[in-house]
């Protein structure tokens, strides 16, 4: 029987404490690496947490183009290495003939670490110029229901809780009601598996949702927002340069320092109302 893939492994540590030394037990947040195979060249080796790894197979074909519906991809199947049967590191997908990419005229291969969201690509005007569009323009959000969305993101974290090592990224709808959340090692894997759930649900576009994700918002995962569809990506810490640079050209409303009852709005602060005064 195929055993459920590890986001935690457990080790022994030396724990020091105001001068007292003690071995424990600690939980550590799985990484491995996973393969994405179309059908069977190799297109990408990312460095993951294992779970949910058809979700960041598909979420990764989508968000970097290679395919634009969910019917193009025919199928998606973890392979399981004889030599490590209980873990399957290999996705191996097969698209339909318009959306297989000619990988003979390939000058890239996509390698993606999980400190690093878009290495590999030739350049970060290569992502630019992809024929994105700007997310619904119609999408409103109260400022209270937006300081709200942290909390229930940290409620939901399962492994972080255990390990201290993962990001997140969560979909909210309209109302602030917790739609998906993923964990992983790598913030961009994160968003890979929420808008992989997403497109295999035939949720696409997620022109009413807000997408949180827990450390920076960076260029990638604006990226990949934008691809979805979703209109409104905040963040718990701050944002790259390109990333405010990318929200503001494309009109995605990009929030950053999400914390406590303060953020801060980087590009389209239309979205975000303030929220009416009780009535005494």
């Amino acid at each position: 029987m195929t055993k459920k893939p590890r986001s935690v492994d457990l080790t022994q540590v030396t724990e020091w404490d105001d001068g007292k030394m003690r071995r424990k037990d600690d939980y550590l947040a799985a990484e491995e690496p996973l393969e994405i195979r179309v059908g069977e060249h190799p297109l990408s080796v990312t460095m993951r947490t294992p779970g949910h790894d058809l979700e960041l197979a598909a979420g990764f074909l989508f968000t970097e183009g290679l395919v634009q519906r969910a019917e193009q991809i025919l199928r998606l199947a973890s392979l399981t290495p004889v030599n490590t049967p209980d873990r399957g590191n290999v996705v191996e997908a097969e698209l339909s003939p318009e959306a297989a990419p000619d990988f003979e005229k390939m000058r890239r291969h996509f390698f993606a670490a999980s400190s690093c969201g878009i290495c590999g690509k030739a350049s970060i005007d290569a992502v630019r110029s992809r024929l994105l569009r700007p997310p619904n323009a119609d999408f409103r959000l109260s400022a209270e229901l937006l300081v709200r969305l942290p909390d229930a993101l940290r409620s939901s974290q399962d492994v972080f809780e255990r390990t201290g090592g993962l990001h997140a990224a969560a979909l909210f709808d309209a109302g602030g009601k917790l739609l998906a959340l993923r964990e992983d090692i790598g913030r961009h894997n994160a968003v890979d598996k929420v808008i992989g759930w997403a497109l295999r649900e035939g949720r696409l576009p997620l022109s009413d949702c807000v997408l949180l994700v827990s450390g920076r918002g960076g260029f990638e995962i604006v990226q990949k927002a934008i691809v979805a569809g979703v209109p409104v990506v905040a963040s718990v810490s701050a944002p790259s340069s390109l990333a405010v640079q990318l929200a503001r050209e494309l009109r995605l409303t990009l929030v950053g320092f999400l914390r406590g009852r303060r953020f801060v709005i980087y590009a389209g602060d239309e979205r975000v109302v303030e929220s009416k005064p009780a009535r005494k």
